[in-house]
């Protein structure tokens, strides 16, 4: 079905909206939300603008793409029957898996009748008479909902770079994020691979024995950490089943929602000796216990996080052969865990295989992209295919790509040209009725996404039955509170080494078209899931402090 074919959407009604609540995808967030909605008899539909469900596991099916969050601790925790009906497989479930899970709880559900996909929204305007949005998808068709809730996604919005020439490009090219649904062949080819974050960290280590020759073309080494994958056995599974309670109030008492919590006996309380112990081990354990489960200075203290980067460091050289090879994949920009750590399998050991070589555009920049490859200024390459793995607009992204207005026509896109402002990263002042799932400064994106996604699904709910059962029509954050929120979460980003990453994180990205390289962008909540949830709680039992409700 085409993107002209959208599902069955509805022709506006007058001066009543046609729904009472409309979800914007069909992700993990969104999935959860209709699923609240519904239960709730609210009149919600779920518009999306892929072909089906499954949002960040529907489009990122690259070779590599899987959970860095232990399958288990990601999974939706609300239903009990589900959670004993469902088995993992892996400790760090693959795509296909997710994708088959996020199916799953949609069909338990019976929650596609509730969802129409190939609905891309191109804008949005809230009529401030009647107090309702109306949504214009991109093939022109309209609808209208009293309240909206995005669940549009903190990594949904790619950034193919900007090199001349791509165009002319004769080969296979894709950014990750578009990867071809078919099985792609590329044994006996030449590849490129542009980009080594976390997402080209997982393609060239999945790649690198399958390909004729990969010629990795790195723009900033990152910081990686063994993901220590393995199977789950059925016994391993009923023994998680056994344990679900514990370990979800493992998550929700630790910084980051994870199992792994921080060791709080002091980084200097220990003997040096001592921490390269610890750290050894931690370096064994799966997933991000050598980050969480850390010291809690590495995230504060630069003395701290340069003796720990200087471990991480030397564990890069024992595992790549050639020295000055070790040398470039070892960052000399930022500490190690000043940026979220991509975990990964073997990846430093794809340097030391014949068929795969290492290209420093730091160093070389990219000048163009040619019809057989790429030129830099030291060299031509001659590449069959060139990926692209070179991010995200993150955060903001997929909010800057819809034409958003509210009170007296003012656009989101340029209330927060300088950067986000919102009221805990779930409302905006000027935008009523309009409520984010894992919105700019909220703790989605620091902390173990589902579990800050149920608990901001959970509170957006029961605000929209708070307003119901008091007949009221229209919901905005005060400007006040908005104003103390941002400052807050300001605030937070000198306290934390990761305040100064050059990562998506603080909004650092060279590749979004208009961004100043280097002005942070305050976009996410730095004080831990634990906090962040405790004041939304205490909000929630204050009659919804910093609301306006009529």
């Amino acid at each position: 079905m085409s993107e002209e074919q959208a599902q069955d959407i509805p022709e506006q009604r007058g001066s009543m909206p046609d729904h009472e609540a409309l979800v914007i995808g069909a992700g993990v967030a969104g999935i959860y939300q209709i699923k609240r909605l519904t239960d709730m008899g609210v009149d919600a539909m779920l518009i999306e603008a892929d072909e089906d469900l499954g949002g960040t596991w529907f489009r990122n099916r690259y070779p590599g793409a899987r959970f860095d969050s232990e399958s288990y601790t990601y999974g939706y925790s609300f239903s009990k029957e589900l959670l004993n009906e469902w088995s993992w497989s892996e400790r760090f479930s693959g795509q296909p898996e997710n994708l088959r899970y996020l199916n799953f709880v949609a069909d338990k559900f019976d929650l596609r009748k509730h969802m129409r996909f190939n609905c891309r929204v191109a804008s949005m305007r809230f009529d401030e008479d009647e107090s309702f949005w109306t949504i214009t998808l991109t093939n022109g068709q309209e609808m209208s909902a009293r309240f909206v809730v995005s669940g549009l996604g903190l990594l949904s919005m790619p950034t193919p770079p900007r090199f001349d020439g791509m165009e002319t490009f004769e080969g296979e090219s894709w950014h990750t994020y578009y990867w071809p649904k078919e099985p792609v062949d590329l044994s006996d080819k030449r590849v490129a691979v542009i980009g080594t974050g976390a997402t080209g960290i997982q393609v060239i280590a999945e790649i690198a024995d399958k390909v004729g020759h990969l010629t990795v073309l790195q723009r900033r080494p990152n910081w990686s950490a063994p993901l220590n994958n393995a199977p789950i056995s059925p016994e391993e599974m009923d023994d998680i089943r056994s344990r679900y309670d514990e370990i979800y109030a493992a998550c929700a008492r630790t910084p980051g929602g994870f199992e792994h919590e921080p060791d709080r006996r002091g980084f200097w309380n220990v003997t040096r000796e001592e921490r390269l112990a610890i750290w050894d081990d931690l370096y064994e354990q799966p997933g991000f216990g050598i980050w969480l489960r850390n010291f809690a200075e590495i995230f504060t203290d630069e003395e701290a996080g340069a003796e720990f980067s200087e471990y991480i460091a030397d564990r890069i050289r024992a595992r790549v052969d050639d020295p000055e090879i070790a040398d470039k994949l070892i960052p000399k920009d930022h500490l190690f865990g000043m940026q979220r750590v991509p975990l990964e399998t073997k990846y430093f050991e794809v340097y030391n295989q014949p068929n795969v070589d290492l290209v420093d555009v730091t160093a070389t920049p990219i000048e163009a992209i040619t019809p057989t490859g790429v030129k830099t200024t030291e060299a031509e390459f001659e590449f069959d295919v060139i990926v692209y793995a070179t991010g995200f607009d993150a955060i903001t992204g997929a909010y800057d790509r819809i034409d958003i207005s509210g009170i007296g026509g003012q656009r989101l896109g340029e209330k927060w040209s300088d950067g986000p402002t919102t009221y805990m990263g779930l409302m905006v002042n000027g935008f009523p009725n309009l409520f984010m799932i894992a919105g700019p400064q909220g703790a989605s994106a620091s902390s173990n996404f589902p579990r800050s996604i149920e608990q901001a699904v959970n509170w957006i709910s029961d605000l929209l039955g708070h307003v119901r059962d008091n007949g009221a029509s229209r919901v905005e954050a005060t400007e006040a509170a908005q104003v103390d929120w941002t400052t807050h979460v300001a605030s937070m980003y000198p306290r934390f080494l990761i305040g100064r990453g050059k990562g998506w994180i603080t909004g650092y990205n060279s590749n979004v078209e208009g961004r100043v390289e280097g002005v942070i962008r305050h976009g996410v909540y730095n004080g831990g899931a634990p906090k962040y949830h405790k004041r939304l709680k205490e909000i929630k039992e204050r009659g919804y402090e910093g609301v306006a409700i009529t």
